[in-house]
């Protein structure tokens, strides 16, 4: 099994032993077996009540779960979490594939509701700077806007959203207010009306359908409150593959246009490109994005039209897991010049800086360089040493996290053990009886602890505790044949009885036995069958 492919859940196997391929009426007969130990009405102590309570209620969770046809079959391909994710599957939904449509699609459900719960807020802010405005004798600061939106959703099927934005500039300035209701008339077509008021006061409607899986088109219609001139535009977006979209949008109105893009994005890269013909202008546009980690990437993009000639080239890193840091250097036509950003959640905080209205080789180099040489320092010296210490610290905490799991979980192996005890003592003097089948020790847990006792070394206290005894539950698990069986491909820390004693560490069970006055060891992993004795040592 490759080590960076998770096997599939099966611990309700386990704690039932049986095989993932077990029948109906295989998984009803362990049940009642098990139901026949850890029933509660059978204890007459308070505390041993209490631990066969638990116990049972876990066995039955377990045998309602295998016994349900549906059940299992989501359980076999998800685990858990599928059982849990509200999937119920119909007369249609039989094939793997079904099922796994089915799941994502109640999990982006789950997630929109999660969202939609919410009163979502975004906003930003821009500081235009200009350093020869300022080499000039005047102010450094060219301009600011700043802009902010809040958004609800009020039913289940309408959402309201409310903004405004102010922007100065010089000596002059403007600003807005709107405000957006959207209403989901189907699950594939939505509506939304807009009114705006300020400099550009209008009122407006746009409505967007999916018109085939991979298509979409939206509609518009927008009145200006000022001139009543009236603007017209249409979208069409069309998936082209799985990983690039392109889109047709067409305007009439004031300034009618016509603009063709195409996206493109996977897992590292994304990269999109626009044309766009109007009525007074035209220009091209496209950025490539390439992710070099979860945590950071580089971006180059350009600009070219009747008033746009630029090259741009940036990056950006992940600060945090909500915030984020972005660096830009663009050159062209109206300049040289950088583009800080900083992202937090919904907000903005955008600062361009004008460094220079005409472009020379001494500032355009110093302006692409400086900047560089200070991210690397400061990622040296700063970032790298913090990020390693919050490491450390997330380290740290998720072991204390574990390690109280891990005493919880042995604490819950213990208590089961004392259900087993009896039925797994008369079992062994059964056994011995006839000559049969006993375990003398059986231990389970990390690998590595089982490898330095073997080597003869001296365990240390952590990897001592990293091994479990296991003796009670497998000799509760011999059967009257005198065989005993652990199935191939479940884990061995689901049994009744047992516990992981090292998450995320590679085990092993060891087993001493002896078999007609015999005495043999076996070694399995985690994952691989045991059957004892073997067909060598019944000879």
């Amino acid at each position: 099994m490759k080590a960076d492919a998770a096997p599939p859940e099966r611990d309700l196997y386990a704690l039932l032993h049986l095989s993932p391929e077990a029948s109906d009426e295989e998984i009803r007969r362990a049940y009642r077996q098990w139901a026949q130990i850890y029933h509660p009405d059978k204890y007459q102590s308070p505390q041993m009540k209490d631990i066969a309570t638990e116990n049972f209620q876990r066995i039955r969770e377990a045998y309602e779960i295998l016994s349900d046809e549906r059940k299992r079959q989501i359980y076999d391909i998800y685990g858990m979490e599928g059982v849990n994710s509200g999937l119920e599957l119909g007369t249609k939904l039989n094939k793997a594939e079904e099922i796994k449509e089915e799941l994502e699609r109640l999990r982006r459900r789950k997630e929109e509701e999660k969202i939609s719960s919410h009163t979502q807020t975004s906003g930003s802010l821009l500081a235009n700077l200009s350093v020869p405005q300022f080499l000039r004798g005047g102010g450094i600061m060219r301009g600011l806007a700043m802009s902010s939106e809040v958004q609800s959703q009020i039913s289940k099927r309408n959402a309201i959203a409310v903004g405004g934005n102010l922007a100065v500039t010089g000596n002059s300035g403007g600003g807005a207010a709107t405000t957006v209701l959207r209403h989901q008339i189907s699950s594939v077509s939505s509506i939304e009306f807009m009114a705006s008021a300020g400099l550009r006061a209008l009122i407006g409607v746009q409505t967007t359908r999916h018109i085939s899986l991979h298509s979409t088109a939206t509609a518009g219609l927008a009145v200006s409150l000022r001139d009543g001139s009236i603007n017209l535009s249409n979208t069409w977006t069309r998936q082209l593959s799985e990983t690039s979209n392109g889109n047709i949008q067409l305007v009439l109105g004031v300034e009618s246009s016509i603009a063709v893009g195409l996206q493109r994005k996977n897992e590292k890269t994304s990269a999109a490109g626009e044309v766009k013909f109007g009525t007074s202008s035209f220009g091209a546009s496209g950025h490539y994005t390439h992710h070099f980690s979860s945590k950071s990437h580089g971006r180059i993009a350009g600009r070219i039209g009747s008033s746009a000639l630029e090259v741009e080239v940036g990056a950006g890193r992940k600060i945090s897991e909500f915030s984020m840091v972005r660096m830009h250097y663009t050159i062209g036509i109206q300049g040289i010049s950088w583009r800080i950003e900083l992202h937090r959640a919904g907000q903005k905080l955008i600062i361009p800086i004008l460094l220079s209205s005409h472009i020379t080789s001494a500032i355009a180099t110093g302006a692409l360089a400086v900047p560089t040489s200070l991210y690397f320092l400061v990622k040296k010296f700063v970032l790298k040493p913090y990020y390693l210490k919050r490491e450390q610290q997330k380290t740290l905490e998720k072991m204390k996290k574990s390690s109280v799991q891990v005493r919880e979980a042995r604490a819950a192996a213990e208590k089961a053990q004392q259900l087993l005890q009896n039925v797994a003592t008369r079992k062994t003097n059964k056994q011995l009886e006839t000559g049969g089948l006993v375990i003398m020790r059986a231990v389970y847990g990390n690998q590595k602890a089982f490898r330095k006792r073997t080597e003869a070394r001296e365990l240390d206290d952590e990897l001592a505790s990293q091994l479990h005894d296991v003796t009670i539950p497998l000799k509760f698990l011999v059967n009257d044949a005198g065989q005993l069986k652990l199935h191939k491909g479940v884990k061995k820390s689901g049994i009744m009885g047992f516990y992981d004693p090292c998450p995320g560490e590679p085990k092993k069970l060891q087993v001493v036995y002896t078999y007609r006055g015999q005495k043999y060891e076996m070694m399995v992993d985690d994952y691989e069958e045991l059957l004892i004795p073997q067909e060598a040592d019944r000879m």
